[in-house]
């Protein structure tokens, strides 16, 4: 079990905080002693959220009502937290997707992924690294997508990702580099910068409705907000540069899996019980026709 006062006089600000696994994070970083903002478009959904997670943690979730789209409010939005103290980490959380062939992809729809997956999340880490480098001490964490990487072929891939992921997984794209190069530019720095994607999907009540991915590639949150913390809290030195999957980066860590009090282990989602999940999951990839889909060939993503 990880000490309850984890990130104790930690501020954290996670964008896309109002639902699904920006709730998530909120609550389990929230149990580990954070002060934790959350940011979204929408105020009623914020509103909800912190009157939530205020159960967990009276006076130490705040909401911040921001389109990140809209690059004049999101310096405002800055400017409002700064008043109350730097920031010790940032989660990019908040994305935009939709699957469509790129020829039928409008100017519009792609200016807006661009906006959601890149251009906000690359000026909130030009906005906190100045401090976090003055302070030696940091974490940025990117939430990308397995659409972002290259399907193999020809013969092509049959699933989303490969028919239709153009603006969605170049956008990742985009964000997996950003991540890197801030990684090698904030090394020995005491700045950690990673990127973090579900190994298929994460179980959030909205994608099991849509009903479009088989039951066999959800994860639940637990475990990606496990594998989040870990990115979060780790030793820059060492954890730093990553383009990490969850269930992947769990086994290797040996991470024991707590659920999202941070009070349980959950059950049949441990790291001896984590390669048997990724062997099903690839499998399934592979009758869509995406072959050896986590064998991506990078140094630090060893395959279990």
């Amino acid at each position: 079990m990880f000490r309850p006062d984890l990130l104790h006089g930690k501020r954290i600000l996670i964008t896309g905080g109002g639902t699904g696994l920006g709730k998530g994070m909120a609550q389990r970083f929230l149990e580990l002693g954070a002060a934790v903002y959350i940011c979204g478009r929408r105020q009623h959904v914020l509103s909800e959220a912190v009157a939530e997670l205020s159960r967990v943690a009276p006076n130490k979730i705040r909401s911040l009502p921001c389109d990140i789209r809209d690059l004049p409010r999101l310096e405002e939005t800055i400017e409002s937290i700064w008043q109350d103290g730097p920031i010790d980490i940032l989660v990019n959380n908040a994305a935009a997707n939709g699957y469509h062939p790129f020829d039928e992809t409008t100017a519009t729809a792609l200016e807006r992924c661009l906006q959601v997956n890149l251009w906000a999340p690359w000026e909130l880490m030009k906005a906190v690294v100045p401090g976090m480098r003055a302070r030696r001490r940091g974490w940025i964490l990117n939430l990308t997508s397995f659409a972002g990487e290259l399907p193999p072929g020809p013969p092509f891939p049959t699933n989303k990702p490969a028919k239709g992921g153009f603006q969605y997984g170049a956008t990742k794209a985009a964000l997996n580099r950003l991540t890197v190069t801030a990684a090698s530019e904030c090394d020995g720095q005491g700045v950690a910068v990673n990127a973090l994607t579900p190994q298929a999907a994460i179980a959030t009540p909205s994608l099991v409705a849509a009903g479009w991915i088989d039951e066999a590639m959800f994860e639940p949150l637990d475990t990606m907000a496990e594998a989040a913390l870990a990115l979060c809290s780790g030793d820059p030195v060492m954890l730093t540069g990553r383009i990490a999957f969850s269930l992947q980066l769990l086994v290797e860590l040996k991470r024991p899996v707590l659920d999202l009090h941070g009070e349980r282990l959950v059950d049949g989602w441990q790291p001896a019980d984590l390669p048997a999940v990724i062997a099903r999951q690839e499998a399934n990839l592979a009758k869509q026709g995406w072959r050896d889909a986590y064998s991506f060939g990078r140094a630090h993503s060893p395959r279990p």
